[in-house]
């Protein structure tokens, strides 16, 4: 698929959330630049990288363009989707091909029909921002975009003590949250889960093939092959 126009899709997701990121937008990479995970984001980069080389790409909130970069090195082409037109303002500034590349406004729960499917799907600090309820239903919808064979990687945190933000409640569905302070002395709740393999692998389970699993020190990464499924 060749990057280009993208339909709008139905705003429909937690405003709460979506507010909290729209305010965040300028500070967003500050969490790239913590001294301690440098290793593991060369290490992710380096996969990223090798993982959508000449692969025509989804990019899931995508916030502000960070992994865009990544992938424009290797990527065939990137479409690269986010709720937010503040972090997209930033993601556009990014130098990066726009014959390859494209942002585009779209919820991550309501995608559009795009004019073809993609070979390839990346979504980077999302999973831990959905809900367990909705786990199922968002990976159905996002399936729905990628072609057959399609590779499908989400990156995301794991919890470190003393780097992490501590987890501030559960509640009864077992999604946790996080107290998080912005630069405006805003104070804000946010929905952050840290899965474990067995719970990534059950999340997926009779949805994928290939299902691959990696921690590293401070974030992990779920590969596998899409499968097409009926909700």
């Amino acid at each position: 698929m060749r990057a280009g126009t993208i339909p709008l899709s139905t705003m429909t997701s937690d405003s709460a959330l979506a507010g909290y990121y729209a305010l965040r937008a300028q500070e967003y990479e500050r969490i790239f630049q913590k001294p301690e995970r440098q290793n593991d984001l060369r290490a992710l980069r380096s996969f990223v990288v090798e993982a959508f080389a000449g692969r025509h790409v989804l990019e899931v909130a995508c916030g502000t363009g960070y992994w865009t970069q990544v992938l424009a090195r290797s990527a065939a082409s990137v479409t690269a989707v986010d709720v937010n037109d503040e972090v997209l303002e930033i993601a556009r500034t990014k130098p990066i091909d726009r014959e390859r590349v494209v942002f585009g406004r779209a919820d991550a729960y309501a995608l559009p029909a795009f004019p073809s499917l993609f070979s390839g799907g990346l979504a980077g600090f999302w999973w831990s921002h959905v809900p367990k309820a909705r786990l199922r239903s968002f990976l159905i919808g996002l399936h729905r975009a990628l072609a057959p064979g399609a590779t499908m990687v989400f990156i995301d945190n794991a919890y470190v003590e003393g780097s992490s933000t501590p987890v501030s409640r559960r509640d009864a569905e077992g999604n946790t949250y996080q107290r998080r302070t912005l630069d405006d002395g805003s104070v804000h709740e946010v929905l952050k889960n840290f899965p474990t393999e067995e719970e990534l692998r059950r999340a997926v389970h009779g949805l994928a093939t290939n299902v691959r699993v990696g921690f590293l020190p401070h974030f992990w990464i779920l590969t596998y092959v899409p499968k097409k499924a009926v909700a």
